[in-house]
């Protein structure tokens, strides 16, 4: 049992961000109490986000390498964040069983995606990249967007259970998500 009113309610948990590019998730869930690993396949993406949390004075251990290679270490954790990045992968349903793997028994994985719709290629593709320049052009390609029903078959082919899948819109106009 947590108690979320308190100042570190994740304080004791282990966490891991796969794919944490410059640390914006690391950084709250260690403010928060958790034990945090940043794991992403950049070197880049690494040393900005070390230099940004010794600045911040937190104590996270940042790694430039791949869910698959850490499957073979014996470090387990609480709870793993796969947040935006199965679309960038080069084969979503191994990664998907590398971070399942991760996860202690008992554990939680958390993954995000874009779904592929018609709708997210007009607004992340096309909205995102080329009439906003919210990211850069070629950051996604739609072919590689996983809809829920995929994301979910993997999740069971390695024995993960699907607890809560819950989709979310952005109102550009608004600049709001909303799920």
């Amino acid at each position: 049992n947590r108690d979320f009113l308190s100042v570190k309610p994740f304080e004791g948990l282990t966490l891991l961000d796969m794919g944490c590019g410059g640390g914006l998730i690391c950084e709250p869930m260690a403010r928060l109490g958790a034990q945090v690993d940043g794991v992403d396949a950049s070197e880049r993406n690494i040393k900005v986000a070390s230099l940004h949390a010794q600045r911040s004075g937190l104590a996270i251990d940042y790694r430039a390498t791949t869910a698959e290679a850490l499957v073979e270490l014996p470090k387990r954790y609480d709870v793993v964040l796969a947040l935006e990045i199965v679309e960038h992968v080069n084969d979503p349903m191994a990664f998907i069983a590398s971070c399942g793997a991760l996860v202690k028994p008992d554990g939680l994985l958390v993954m995000t995606t874009i779904n592929r719709t018609v709708r997210s290629f007009a607004f992340a593709i096309v909205g995102a990249e080329y009439v906003l320049r919210l990211l850069p052009r070629g950051t996604h390609n739609w072919q590689k967007f996983v809809k829920p029903s995929e994301m979910a078959s993997g999740f069971r082919e390695c024995g993960l259970e699907v607890i809560n899948t819950t989709g979310m819109i952005m109102h550009p106009l608004k600049r709001q998500w909303q799920l």
